[in-house]
């Protein structure tokens, strides 16, 4: 697997108002010939909200359709997204739009918390309310830190997710240092999600301590997840599975790398991968955790 980059397609928007800075964790969206590319933007103290572009893959340098204002704002005051929200997956069913986010909160022993949430819409995506005030992936004893970064696929009515688990907080350096991994769970309706506290992604050596939002695409009788790991710096890595649950890491295919220089030369992260007429694409954040854009790469 060798993926060809194309470059970067989208700078941050600075006039928008409810932005400043950053696009993070893009998630493409098929519409029609083209594809609605949802992104988290931050404002000058640092909160993502929601926006989104459209974009032919095979145009990448014609942008379109940049939303004025967020898809989804900053939740109320003293709820589990109050502190920003990220996007992770959309998903298409009954008519429905279902927009699964990760909902940030300010900490005070450690720097943040993190929540799986979810926003629906009625409209075709133009407007999203959220399904609850409240997280859809609450701590519990399965996952007792964090969750966050859900990504659901829908196969003969059984709705399957990928997402991020805090594993633990560690002090080192003077500061707290969280760690992730990425976990498993079923629902019947996309709402109400059962947690069996299964890891499909962990650790593989002793300097790995977080992954990012997980991307994963069934072709046939495999399954593929593309997702970022850290150490020093987010990497994309890759893992294949024959049931979903059950996963080998097989990071030295994922063919995309950090750049020579330029705006990912120093880290590759949030993958997110789509088929477009018939070829394979990834939507990347590089430098700075989407401070410096998103790219896309086709696969060769």
């Amino acid at each position: 697997m060798t993926w060809r980059k194309l470059g970067r397609i989208f700078d941050p928007p600075t006039d928008l108002g409810w932005m400043v800075s950053h696009a993070a964790l893009a998630v493409a969206e098929r519409r029609g010939a083209r594809h609605r590319v949802y992104f988290g933007g931050r404002d000058a103290r640092g909160r993502s909200r929601i926006g989104a572009f459209e974009v032919d893959p095979g145009r990448p340098g014609e942008i379109l359709d940049v939303t004025g204002a967020p898809l989804l704002d900053l939740g109320p005051l003293g709820s589990f997204d109050d502190g920003g929200v990220t996007p992770s997956c959309v998903v298409e069913h009954g008519g429905r739009t279902f927009h699964y986010y990760t909902g940030w909160t300010l900490g005070v022993s450690v720097p943040f918390y993190l929540f799986a949430g979810v926003a629906v819409s009625e409209d075709g995506g133009a407007t999203f309310a959220r399904a609850s005030p409240a997280p859809i992936l609450e701590r519990s004893a399965t996952d007792p830190y964090l969750t966050a970064s859900p990504w659901v696929l829908i196969e003969e009515g059984r709705w399957r997710m990928w997402y991020v688990s805090g594993s633990r907080w560690e002090t080192g350096d003077g500061a707290p240092r969280h760690y992730y991994h990425i976990c498993y769970a079923e629902s019947r309706d996309g709402l109400e999600w059962t947690r069996l506290g299964t890891v499909c992604i962990d650790y593989a050596a002793p300097g790995e301590h977080a992954f990012s939002r997980p991307c994963v695409v069934r072709d046939g009788d495999r399954y593929r997840m593309w997702y970022a790991y850290r150490g020093a710096a987010y990497r994309i890595g890759y893992a294949e599975s024959r049931d979903g649950v059950r996963w080998v890491r097989k990071d030295d295919e994922a063919g995309i790398d950090v750049s020579p220089s330029g705006w990912d030369s120093e880290m590759v992260a949030y993958p997110c991968v789509f088929d477009h007429a018939g070829r394979r694409y990834m939507l990347y954040n590089g430098n700075g955790y989407g401070r410096t854009g998103i790219g896309l790469a086709v696969l060769a």
